[in-house]
């Protein structure tokens, strides 16, 4: 049934009614540093399936837990040595852990899609902790958008995909990473489930020891694994040196192009610009978006890893 989506400030006011659309079991989506993610109350099992219904997302993927404190996160996993040194290195930041569940957790058994473990982040966003301090609970969060479509990482981005479909959107302006959480997972890590805003170079010099790598092609064990995702209506073709008939080009670099994710080749203002950006060329209608290449290093890792899954054959 359609709804009425509110579009709220980024105020005290606004957080209130946020937080009491929560409460009720309804569905907020709010900025985080990364994406704007659309939440429900973790432990509210029509919530979460909202969440689901929402987005037209597969039950089999999991979802993120946003809390507001380490604290609150040892509530519902079971904590490590690992987990509490790159907690107190990154959080609030773009790391999701992936923890064994507490059996005393109290969460939906939606969030984990029947899994034993849990994904759980503390964000950074003013708005998303200010949020979750006026929620006082844990929220489930995946991507504010239609599933395997591009993550929003703006307030209209998500009223372009989903107004009508959820209660409210909290305004907290630009998201300033742009892309998705790096996942760890520590419940037989440490294994890189999904590159993100902060690169594993980072956390391999936090923990001291290198991290392994998720085999390509094994089963889900956290969100935003799917082989097709962050994919824009036109199709992709990567590492391009050129648009061909009917595309436009993704720059990267000292390149003439439609959109250059950075002209100085700097990684992390492409991956703050990556989701924009494709947002802004599929609005074109052309029938292709032809990207250049993009260094695999750093934050391009992560941006090659949204690109390879938006480039995808979809089902």
């Amino acid at each position: 049934m359609p709804q009425n989506t509110r579009h709220l400030p980024a105020t005290s006011q606004g957080y209130t009614e946020a937080a009491q659309i929560l409460r009720e079991g309804g569905l907020v989506a709010f900025p985080t540093e990364t994406v704007y993610g659309l939440g429900g109350d973790a432990r509210n099992d029509m919530a979460v399936a909202g969440i689901f219904e929402a987005k037209g997302r597969p039950r089999f993927n999991p979802l993120i837990v946003h809390v507001d404190s380490v604290e609150t996160a040892q509530r519902y996993v079971e904590w490590s040595d690992a987990a509490d040194r790159l907690a107190h290195t990154f959080w609030p930041g773009p790391l999701t852990l992936v923890l064994p569940l507490r059996e005393d957790a109290g969460l939906s058994p939606l969030v984990t899609a029947d899994l034993r473990t849990l994904a759980i982040r503390l964000p950074a966003h003013p708005v998303a902790q200010d949020l979750l301090r006026a929620f006082a609970g844990p929220v489930a969060a995946p991507s504010a958008n239609p599933s395997g479509r591009i993550s929003p990482t703006t307030a209209a981005h998500v009223a372009a995909g989903l107004e009508g479909k959820i209660a409210a959107i909290v305004d907290g302006g630009a998201c300033e990473v742009g892309l998705e959480s790096t996942i760890l997972g520590l419940a037989d890590g440490p294994v890189l489930l999904r590159p993100g805003g902060l690169p594993i170079e980072e956390i391999e010099a936090a923990l001291g020891a290198p991290v392994a790598q998720r085999a390509a092609h094994g089963a889900l064990t956290a969100p935003g694994q799917m082989a097709s995702h962050y994919a824009p209506g036109a199709y992709v073709r990567l590492d391009a040196d050129k648009a061909g008939e009917g595309e436009v080009l993704l720059g990267f670099g000292a390149v003439e192009c439609d959109l250059n994710l950075s002209a100085s080749g700097d990684l992390r203002e492409a991956a703050a610009n990556l989701f924009h950006h494709l947002h802004a060329l599929d609005a074109l209608g052309a029938k292709g978006i032809a990207v250049s290449p993009i260094p695999g290093h750093g934050l391009g890792v992560a941006i090659n890893d949204r690109l390879r899954r938006a480039a995808a054959p979809r089902g």
